[in-house]
């Protein structure tokens, strides 16, 4: 069965990367979720997409230059009535250990390489006892290995936006269990072979009916997407399929 894994938790109708879109998205029965991480001037790990708070927030400024404290004053739902708070990472696993959600944690490093986060990814998902329901993801790939040499026991998975020949090559040089590639960058060959030769693969942003239906046609292992409950329900009604 493909899993759907919620993009930024449900994104598609809550603030992205809060604790209401990953609530919400557990709520409506995904299998996953998948968020992003960067770390603050104090060196707290908190859950936000972009290097810089503008975009998603009342705020204003980069991440690694606010300390946990100041990022906390900031809304994260400007289009919403509610108050939403960037979430720190320690609040989402704790919250984790009342679900059974497997995560899909990516290291937001290729921007600015910031110092430990591996290490620090590593101890909190260690601390809350969820190795095996981790996924440590990143573009920088030197990120994915330094994981794997510190955490074998995390799965990890290189992310990338444009074709790779045989990823499953690749994916098995680095140690890596799986691969999440963009959409479009992917055939459903390269599935197909991945899946062959044991390498999970979970396409992102997987938003439209028909690459929906197309990745459950073909048995893909998950696939990342905005709009959960849609693609819960276009799994349900596949999976009635006589």
């Amino acid at each position: 069965m493909t899993q759907i894994f919620a993009h930024r938790g449900y994104s598609a109708a809550y603030a992205e990367n809060t604790m209401s879109a990953f609530i919400e998205a557990e709520k409506a029965g995904a299998d996953g979720l998948e968020l992003d991480v960067q770390v603050t001037k104090d060196g707290e790990v908190v859950v936000i997409h972009d290097e810089k708070v503008d975009r998603t927030t009342s705020g204003s400024g980069y991440v690694k230059n606010l300390t946990f404290k100041e990022i906390r004053m900031f809304n994260a739902n400007k289009k919403g009535e509610k108050k939403e708070l960037i979430p720190s990472l320690v609040e989402v696993l704790e919250w984790m250990q009342t679900n059974r959600l497997i995560c899909n944690i990516e290291l937001k490093n290729g921007i600015f390489p910031y110092e430990g986060m591996e290490e620090k990814v590593i101890q909190l998902v260690r601390k809350y006892d969820l190795s095996n329901r981790i996924i440590i993801s990143s573009f920088n790939h030197y990120s994915i290995v330094l994981s794997y040499r510190m955490a074998p026991e995390i799965e990890t998975a290189p992310l990338f936006n444009e074709r790779i020949y045989m990823p499953w090559v690749y994916a098995q040089s680095i140690r890596a269990q799986g691969i999440h590639p963009k959409l479009s960058s992917i055939t459903e060959e390269i599935i197909e072979n991945s899946l062959k030769n044991g390498i999970a693969v979970r396409p992102y942003t997987v938003n439209k009916d028909a690459d929906i239906v197309k990745l459950l046609k073909i048995n893909c292992s998950a696939l990342i997407t905005d709009d959960p409950v849609k693609a819960l329900k276009i799994r349900k009604q596949y999976e009635k399929r006589p």
